[in-house]
């Protein structure tokens, strides 16, 4: 967890420094995340939380993810066609897609890559992330 979300104090500032507020319902479903980081679309982490939280709906599941993704604690990422799936790591990382699972993997990427992606960008640009997704599966020949 990043040093700034390690507490309940460093979640709710996150939230309070985005305009939002720390509630319940954020809180399960941002810990739901981070307790098992394996991509999880909405429907996935609803079927967590309800049995933490019971009365929770998947609309307020919805609602939760888009405020952890507004105020920067979780990415979104979306494969193609698939259903947007949530991301705790805020590090700068890639994606690897198994074709055959569907499991999502991190990959870490080389220190500096965006700083060598910027060199050969167009004069005046400035990337500021970068999003790679491999694709393919266990055991694929090359």
């Amino acid at each position: 967890m990043a040093a700034t979300t390690a507490t309940p104090e460093g979640f709710a500032q996150k939230l309070a420094d985005s305009g939002l507020r720390s509630t319940p319902q954020r809180e399960v479903v941002y810990h739901a995340l981070m307790r098992k980081q394996d991509h999880p679309t909405a429907d996935e982490l609803f079927a967590r939380v309800k049995q933490e939280m019971p009365g929770i709906s998947l609309a307020t599941v919805y609602n939760c993810l888009e405020a952890l993704v507004q105020c920067k604690l979780v990415r979104s990422v979306n494969f193609e066609r698939g259903p947007t799936r949530y991301c705790p790591n805020l590090r700068p990382h890639a994606h690897f897609h198994d074709e055959s699972s569907g499991a999502t993997h991190d990959i870490d990427l080389p220190e500096g890559v965006l700083e060598r992606i910027n060199a050969i960008l167009p004069p005046g640009y400035d990337a500021r992330s970068v999003e790679i997704v491999f694709r393919g599966s266990a055991g694929a020949k090359r």
